[in-house]
């Protein structure tokens, strides 16, 4: 009996160890399977999320982390594609007031948020431009400022030329400072479209003003004028505000390297010359006569600086004392120049069927008829448009060539 309970006991034993590690084995199996299965799943999210990572390079991966950080630290905009924003391809301009002077700048006029300087001999026309930009900023319904650091502005020669006096601000502040923070307060506001300032070589310092008759500030104007600069180009570009310096020249009475260096230099140190997109040299070059009276100034423009076109071109107009820029001499010397008007001997001008016996004849024929002049206006910007088709057609074939290499070769490949 003790024999039949001990062989029961051993079979019972050995069952249980048999039960145990079959049961121990199916639970392995089942969490290697539960295991495997929460990987695939990791994995398949994993390669989900960096579906968009698979297709970029490490170069191009940091570049974008570094785009992200940037963004996140200095707001939206800090840095952008250039060719790929929203921003308009053409440059806004204010016009001059001179046809041959917006034409000769190759955007129609001066770009908004630079900085132009206008410089050249006196009584050359620097104020007279000036005022005709005011008036054309005017007309398109925006504010002008004229910092007057000369104290000479004469109102009734702007109301001539067409500025709106009623409407323009004017300051005659009492020293450089006070002059440039002013500028600086209208521009960071956002509302201003022009700022004048005659001129850079009246911006004296308050030091100067305070000092004795004949004491030396060696540049102290030139480091007002560069501090000034650094502080308003980028509030400039955010306002699209013109800032118009008007600028004198001094005679240089040693050149280094001798002969051909520059006769004559501006006032106010070379920070304007760096931070202008457009510096314009006007000078006198003849009087305008009527019978033995005169009547006015004959005026060149040369473009020394321009960041938007092609540098020095040239512009030369007429300027009538009290009135301006006269626009009908401009067409006149433009359309003789490109054959709209007809010149013959004796004086004769020939546009169309109408004959005209002398210059200020046709003058009087087109400021009474305003149909005709606008007429000749557009066959001229039309005619001065075409000169500068040429280059894009060139850019546009060579395009076009470029796309088709770029057929031919998917073909061949295919």
């Amino acid at each position: 009996m003790a024999r039949l309970l001990r062989k029961s006991t051993c079979l019972r034993r050995s069952l249980f160890g048999q039960l145990q590690q079959t049961t121990g084995g199916l639970l392995e199996v089942s969490s290697q399977h539960c295991l495997f299965s929460t990987k695939g799943r990791k994995k398949s999210k994993a390669d989900a999320g960096d579906s968009g990572e698979e297709n970029m390079s490490k170069k191009d991966l940091a570049l974008k982390l570094a785009i992200d950080q940037i963004t996140t630290s200095f707001g939206k905009g800090s840095i952008m594609w250039l060719g790929r924003g929203t921003a308009p391809k053409d440059v806004p301009v204010v016009s001059t007031g001179s046809f041959a002077l917006d034409v000769a700048l190759g955007v129609g006029g001066f770009p908004k948020g630079r900085v132009i300087e206008i410089y050249g001999p006196e009584a050359s026309g620097k104020t007279t431009l000036a005022l005709h930009v005011i008036a054309e900023a005017q007309k398109q319904g925006g504010y002008c400022v004229f910092v007057d650091a000369e104290h000479a502005l004469d109102p009734a020669l702007a109301k001539s030329i067409g500025v709106n006096t009623e409407n323009l601000l004017l300051s005659q502040p009492d020293c450089g400072e006070q002059a440039l923070s002013l500028v600086d307060t209208l521009i960071r506001s956002g509302s201003v479209d022009v700022v004048v300032v005659d001129s850079v070589a009246a911006l004296v310092p308050k030091a100067e003003l305070d000092g004795e008759m004949g004491d030396a500030h060696m540049a102290m104007q030139a480091r007002l004028m560069s501090q000034a600069l650094r502080k308003l180009s980028h509030s400039l570009s955010l306002s699209q505000t013109i800032l118009i310096f008007i600028n004198q020249v001094r005679a240089k009475l040693s050149t280094f390297g001798g002969f051909g260096g520059p006769q004559e230099v501006t006032c106010g140190g070379n920070a304007l010359k760096f931070y202008a997109s457009v510096r314009v040299n006007i000078k006198r070059i003849g009087l305008v006569k009527k019978g033995e009276e005169t009547i006015g100034s004959q005026v060149l423009v040369k473009i020394v600086k321009n960041k938007h076109a092609p540098p020095f071109r040239t512009a030369d107009f007429e300027l009538e004392f009290g009135k301006g820029i006269c626009r009908i001499a401009e067409l006149i010397d433009l359309g003789c120049k490109h054959k709209f008007i007809m010149k013959s001997g004796g004086g004769m001008f020939y546009i169309g069927d109408h004959t005209f016996k002398g210059r200020e004849t046709l003058k009087k024929f087109l400021l009474e008829n305003e149909t005709v002049r606008s007429e000749l206006e557009s066959k001229l910007r039309q005619k001065l448009m075409m000169e500068h088709a040429p280059e894009i057609k060139n850019e546009e074939v060579t395009a076009d060539d470029a796309d088709a290499t770029d057929e031919e070769v998917v073909a061949v490949e295919a």
